[in-house]
């Protein structure tokens, strides 16, 4: 019986990838180019948004910290600084532009997909879509 080799991939390779997912792009031709399963890439997606670039660990298993992360928990009331809030925001609104990106790449997509299934219905040598309700 022979073991399939495991790929193991950095930190910042699997940052990369989710910044491209959350920039729009199509996780399936990702997933391809990239030769990593889409569940997988998914999955890098969740770990980011729950834990931030710090949560897309690379070997290994999770420090302590980092398993709070995937089990959530009730909130601790604890005083965070300034700079920590601030960045959280930062990561938060980058998250809803790259979700907004999403939308409008899909609605883009199918106005020019109805655009092209139109036909015009007025002029010489066109034929009607209907037909004619006289007999």
């Amino acid at each position: 019986m022979s073991k399939k080799a495991i790929r193991v991939f950095s930190k910042e390779f699997k940052l990369q990838i989710v910044r491209r997912m959350l920039a729009g792009e199509n996780v399936s031709a990702l997933a391809r180019e990239v030769r990593v399963l889409r569940k997988d890439l998914y999955v890098w997606r969740e770990r980011f948004r729950s834990g931030g670039p710090e949560a897309l660990r690379g070997r290994g298993r999770p420090p302590k910290a980092m398993s709070a992360i995937a089990k959530p928990s009730a909130p601790a009331k604890s005083a965070t600084s300034a700079p920590d809030a601030a960045s959280k925001r930062v990561a938060e609104l980058e998250r809803k532009i790259g979700q907004q990106q999403v939308e409008l790449d899909f609605f883009r997509e199918a106005l020019r997909r109805v655009k092209g299934a139109r036909h015009p219905s007025e002029g010489s040598g066109v034929t009607r879509s209907t037909r004619s309700s006289k007999r």
